[in-house]
């Protein structure tokens, strides 16, 4: 994160569904959230590239945007793929769910994660975003 600007400078999201990935992409380019955006459409796709990256702090993020629900890789595993090479990034990479579920069991499972910061129901919103930012990240 450039700490001087107060802006992220790589967010990824993760999400299966196009349309969430487009609304999400929308807003945090209208509120100049992240200069750059990574977008992968499984939880598979963003462990290879986060796996690829995890050398390169200009090509890892600073904030992954995670849904649960996802065929094959959901992400539930990628928490757990992504805890064991979260120790190899050069920079910290903290994990925000942004999920349609809102079942406590799968909440309280996640939040306890010690890369999850926090669980947001989508959409992703400038309000939310505005939140992350007054929280520190």
């Amino acid at each position: 994160m450039d700490t001087a600007s107060n802006i992220i400078d790589l967010v990824m999201l993760v999400d299966d569904n196009d349309t969430d990935n487009f609304i999400s992409k929308r807003i945090i380019e209208i509120t100049k959230f992240a200069k750059q955006i990574e977008i992968k459409n499984s939880g598979k796709s963003a462990l290879e590239y986060l796996e690829k990256h995890a050398g390169e702090p200009d090509k890892t993020p600073d904030l992954v945007f995670l849904d649960i629900n996802m065929p094959i890789v959901d992400g539930f595993v990628f928490l757990y793929e992504f805890e064991k090479h979260a120790e190899s990034f050069v920079k910290p990479c903290k994990v925000i769910i942004l999920s349609s579920s809102d079942n406590k069991r799968d909440i309280d499972k996640i939040i306890n994660n010690e890369y999850v910061i926090k669980f947001i129901t989508k959409p992703l919103t400038e309000v939310t975003l505005n939140e992350i930012k007054a929280e520190g990240f």
